[in-house]
């Protein structure tokens, strides 16, 4: 999942005297209102489920509306519009019992034939969506994707007004969590018709049926709100009234905001984590991510290996987590998230499995090495090597990249590396159309298996923003989604292995696990936080 959000990374010395007067708001004015105000980093981006990308439209939607099932803690799969799940003996074939007399927020009644919608438009490649590919294993939607067949062959349709039936070509392992992804939500046909490229952009141009409904958002503003749905079909278990978003880039406005108890929550840099752990409303959560160096290799520079590697090996990922960030975030030397999965025979966690090679390891010497050599063989030897590095413009990601660039200029000889600091959209918007040279980029997981990770990376994703392609690495994922998809322990050895291709042959350049120091009003109960998916789940959240 592509990412909006604010990158940690240490203060200055001005800022320490007002975080050490920081102790901790017990309350904000609105949890007396049972209303929660959170920070986000970003605007929100397109609401279309089908389109979106980013990970704080996709807790909007986690929250605004509702798929075949709802992720709760520990991503547990809850009752949400399924209320009976029926599999064939053969695990192909899913038959499920639709909640009845369900409304969407504008009252229109909600059925089964709003998910053969939804899912027939999602893998329509006419659409554009970025997220197609997890439908792939769903009866004829790799053909539809490439298409070689209509949208309407997808393996889904529905058996009355209230029952839907799923046909897969294959088992898929985690086949509940991703029904409980926003991308296999349902859509109202009539009002994405009625909007047509309008749709999800503004608050009033979609419907929810979900525990809130999306206010106050005209497609660019720097505030949201989610209110209570009155229409949703549980309703008498959501305690909140609403919660309250606004945009918030710079760190210690935020702190300041969270003194002045006009937030719930606000993510610290690394100095405020370290000047604030005592804080009994402090929390840190390790999250199911990689940032990584994506390189577009549609560039003649870098379709030679050895420049991939010199890349990945002058970069001080030490350095870069303990100095430049110090807000817990990790060095795994690995794409797949570390606590994201275990091996099903041992228990061992995907990143012990894993190899670690030598291209994930801080050693400029072979980096000048690998970088002279490189150049020799694409006849660019003594040449100055200008390359523009593209990331988000918030002060800490400015930061994060200011640090690259002086890490790989000093390690590579005649590399300038210019920096374009762009808003999250523009970002988001270069990336999806490979509109860079080097681009920092992200991925959180979608659901708890360590495919969330490896199937971006296969030749032709459209999340493969660096565009590397190697067919030993997708026989491997084919291979653990067909041959062996029913085979736990072969399954996970392909992952293994197909990590270790990526790795080695520095398709991208991973630099660390993101972790997420917070201050969080220790009034707020029962809010769901997941590392996987959809972070965030308000239905049950309420104050004490």
């Amino acid at each position: 999942m592509k990412l909006n959000r604010m990158l940690t990374v240490t203060l200055g010395a001005a800022s320490i005297a007002l975080l050490l007067g920081a102790c901790g708001s017990k309350s904000s004015s609105s949890s007396s209102k049972q209303v929660v105000t959170m920070p986000a980093d970003a605007q929100l981006s397109t609401m279309d489920l089908s389109k979106s990308t980013a990970v704080a439209t996709f807790n909007t939607l986690n929250n605004t509306n509702e798929g075949l099932y709802r992720l709760g803690k520990d991503s547990k799969a809850e009752p949400g519009m399924a209320t009976k799940e029926t599999v064939s003996k053969d695990g192909l074939t899913y038959t499920f019992n639709i909640r009845k007399n369900t409304k969407w927020s504008n009252g229109d009644a909600l059925t089964a034939a709003d998910f053969v919608y939804s899912w027939k438009r999602t893998v329509n490649p006419k659409t554009g969506s970025q997220y197609g590919y997890l439908f792939s294993g769903i009866k004829n939607a790799d053909a539809i994707m490439n298409n070689k067949m209509a949208a309407s062959k997808l393996g889904i349709k529905a058996l009355g007004k209230y029952k839907l039936q799923i046909t897969l070509e294959k088992q898929i392992p985690y086949f509940k969590l991703l029904l409980g992804f926003p991308v296999f939500y349902p859509q109202d046909q009539k009002v994405v018709e009625k909007w047509g490229s309008q749709y999800g952009t503004r608050s009033n141009r979609l419907v929810y049926n979900g525990p809130f409904k999306l206010a106050g958002w005209n497609g660019t503003g720097n505030t949201w709100k989610l209110v209570k749905n009155n229409n949703y079909w549980d309703k008498k278990s959501v305690k909140l009234n609403g919660v309250d978003y606004q945009v918030v880039k710079d760190k210690q406005t935020g702190l300041n905001q969270y003194n002045q108890k006009k937030l719930t929550a606000v993510n610290l840099s690394g100095q405020q984590a370290k000047n604030l752990k005592s804080n009994s409303d402090y929390i840190e959560r390790m999250e199911s991510s990689c940032y990584y160096l994506s390189l577009n290799q549609k560039m003649k520079l870098f379709k030679n290996k050895k420049i991939r590697q010199a890349f990945s090996m002058a970069v001080n990922r030490n350095t870069l987590v303990n100095k430049v960030l110090n807000d817990g975030s990790i060095n795994t030397g690995s794409f797949v998230s570390k606590g994201l999965a275990v091996n099903p025979k041992t228990g061992k966690d995907f990143t012990a499995d894993a190899t670690m090679p030598a291209t994930v390891k801080y050693n400029p010497t072979k980096a000048k090495q690998l970088w002279k050599e490189g150049l020799q063989e694409l006849g660019m030897s003594g040449k100055t090597i200008k390359l523009t590095l593209l990331a988000g413009d918030d002060d800490s990601t400015k930061q994060v990249t200011q640090y690259l660039q002086s890490n790989l200029q000093k390690n590579l000889p005649g590399l300038k590396i210019t920096n374009n600091n762009l808003p999250s959209a523009n970002v988001l918007a270069k990336q999806s159309s490979h509109s860079f040279q080097i681009t920092l980029s992200d991925w959180f997981a979608d659901f708890s298996d360590p495919i969330t990770f490896l199937n971006i990376l296969t030749t032709g994703n459209s999340s493969n923003q660096s565009q590397w392609s190697n067919k030993e690495y997708d026989k491997l994922i084919k291979a653990s989604s067909t041959t062996d998809a029913s085979n736990p322990e072969a399954r996970w050895n392909d992952m293994v292995k197909a990590q270790n291709v990526l790795l080695d042959d520095a398709g991208i350049a991973p630099l660390y696990q993101s972790s997420a120091p917070w201050l969080m009003n220790s009034k707020l109960k029962d809010l769901v936080y997941n590392t996987a998916g959809a972070n965030y789940n308000f239905k049950t959240a309420y104050f004490k």
